[in-house]
C-alpha cells in the first residue's frame, strides 16, 4: 500500500517522554508538499507529488492508483508523456507490412494527424482536443468519407496505445465525440449505352480494358497485371493472381487486394475479344520488382501494356480513360466514372441473371459476403412479383377490364 510523504513537516519523538511532536524539515515552504510514493504492479517504487493546500488531491490520486491496480488498469503517468510524433512511429510497426499499405498509412497520418497531434503528449489528447481536430477537418473541407477514415486511423492509434498502458482511455470513444458519418451513397450501375459509348471512344489497344472490367468484375490494377497464362481457355477461367500497383512512385507486382487470388468465370464473349486483343497487339514480358521497389524481379507475359511496359494507373486515367469520355461526348463524373464503375456493372449484371451474393463475392475478390450484400443488395431482383405469384396460387384473381389479372 502506498502513502503520503508530508515533505514540509516531519514528526520527531521526544526519547525521554516518547511525546511525539511535528517539526519543520529543512525543505518547508520550498517545492511541493506532498509526495504520493507507492508500487507499480511490477514492483518498482513510483512518486508523484502535489503542491500545499491539495492533500485531499494527493489521497484521491492514490486510492485511484490502488484501485486500478487491483482491477488491472494502472497506467503509469509517466508513460503518456511520450510525443504523439514518436509514438506513432512505433504504431506503424504493428500494422500492415505491405508496402503500399505502409504508404498510404504514413501519408494520411503525416499530413493529417501529426500537424494537429504531433507535439502533444499522448495523455494531452483529450476529447476536447480530438473535438477540435474534428472542427478542423470540417474547416479544411474534407469530405465526410475522408474525415471517417482519419478518424478511424486516429482511433486505431489510441486504441493501441490503450492496451499498452500509455493512457487510460480513447477519447475517440466518447460518447460526445461523433465519428464523422457521411450519407449513404447507394451504388448506380452504368447503363449499358453509356458502357459502349466509352467502349467505342477508346483507343482500339485499350478496349480490352473496358471488356475485363464489366465482363469480368477485375479491378484495374488486376487487369494491367493480367498474364497469358493466366488464362484458362478449357475451363473458361481468369485466374486473378497479381496486381500492377504503384509504389514510391515505383510499378510493382503484388498479389490482388486482400491478398487474395481467385478464379473468376470467362464468358465466351470476353474470351474472344481478348483473342482478338491478342493477335492484333501481342503480349509482352514485362518484369518488375514483387511486392516493393528492390523486391525479387518477376518477369509476366502481359495482356495490356504502355510503351512496351506495365501500364501505369495515373497515365492510362488521364491519358485514356477520361479523354473517352469527351470523344463519346459524355460528361465525366468523378465520383461515378472511374474503371471501378465497370465492377459495378459487372455486379449489377451477374444479380439481374441469377448469381448468388456468395458467388458473386467470390468473382469480386471481396473478403466477406456479408460486405457484398450490404454493396448490392438494392440490385438484387425484387421478390414482390413472385410473392404476387405465390398468393395468385392461392386465391385466383379475376380478369381485369384491360385484360390484365388483379393482384
Amino acid at each position: 500500500m502506498g502513502h503520503i510523504q508530508d515533505r514540509w513537516w516531519k514528526e520527531e519523538r521526544d526519547p525521554v517522554t516518547q511525546q511525539v511532536t511535528r517539526v519543520k524539515t529543512s525543505s518547508y515552504g520550498k517545492g511541493l508538499r506532498y509526495k504520493v510514493r507507492y508500487l507499480d504492479p511490477q514492483g518498482v517504487e513510483k512518486s508523484k507529488s502535489f503542491p500545499d493546500r491539495q492533500k485531499k488531491r494527493a489521497e484521491d490520486f492514490l486510492l485511484e492508483v490502488e484501485s486500478d491496480k487491483r482491477e488491472g488498469k494502472y497506467v503509469d503517468p509517466k508513460a503518456g508523456e511520450i510525443k504523439f510524433s514518436k509514438y506513432v512511429e512505433t504504431w506503424f510497426g504493428g500494422q500492415s507490412q505491405d508496402a503500399a499499405t505502409q504508404e498510404n498509412l504514413r501519408s494520411q497520418v503525416d499530413k493529417r494527424l501529426v500537424p494537429f497531434f504531433g507535439g502533444m503528449a499522448m495523455k494531452s489528447i483529450t476529447i476536447p482536443r480530438v473535438r477540435e481536430w474534428l472542427g478542423s477537418m470540417g474547416e479544411a473541407g474534407l469530405s465526410l468519407r475522408y474525415q471517417q477514415l482519419l478518424f478511424d486511423r486516429l482511433s486505431s492509434i489510441l486504441n493501441a496505445a490503450v492496451e499498452e498502458k500509455i493512457i487510460t482511455g480513447n477519447p475517440c470513444k466518447a460518447r460526445s465525440v461523433q465519428r464523422p458519418s457521411p450519407p449513404e451513397r447507394r451504388i448506380k450501375p452504368w447503363l449499358e449505352a453509356r458502357m459502349r459509348a466509352v467502349q467505342l471512344a477508346l483507343p482500339v489497344e485499350y478496349k480490352i480494358a473496358l471488356i475485363l472490367a464489366a465482363g469480368t468484375g477485375l479491378r484495374q490494377g488486376e487487369i494491367f497485371g493480367l498474364g497469358v497464362d493466366e488464362i484458362d481457355r478449357d475451363a473458361r477461367e481468369l485466374h486473378v493472381v497479381r496486381q500492377v500497383r504503384i509504389v514510391g512512385n515505383q510499378l510493382v507486382y503484388a498479389l490482388p487486394k486482400s491478398k487474395k487470388a481467385r478464379t473468376v468465370p470467362l464468358g465466351d464473349g470476353v474470351l474472344d475479344a481478348l483473342d482478338d486483343h491478342m493477335a492484333a497487339h501481342p503480349p509482352v514480358d514485362v518484369t518488375l520488382p514483387w511486392d516493393r521497389p528492390g523486391g525479387d524481379p518477376v518477369t509476366v507475359r502481359l495482356v495490356l501494356t504502355m510503351d512496351g511496359g506495365a501500364v501505369r494507373r495515373q497515365v492510362f486515367n488521364m491519358g485514356i480513360w477520361r479523354p473517352a469520355f469527351e470523344a463519346a461526348g459524355l460528361e465525366y463524373r468523378e465520383r461515378e466514372d472511374g474503371m471501378h464503375g465497370l465492377r459495378h456493372l459487372y455486379a449489377s449484371s451477374q444479380l439481374e441473371n441469377g448469381v448468388s451474393i456468395k458467388a458473386l463475392s467470390a468473382h469480386l475478390g471481396h473478403h466477406d459476403p456479408g460486405f457484398t450484400l450490404r454493396t448490392y443488395t438494392h440490385l438484387m431482383p425484387t421478390s414482390h412479383d413472385k410473392s404476387r405469384k405465390a398468393a395468385n396460387r392461392l386465391f385466383k384473381p379475376k380478369k381485369r377490364v384491360d385484360g390484365l389479372e388483379t393482384a
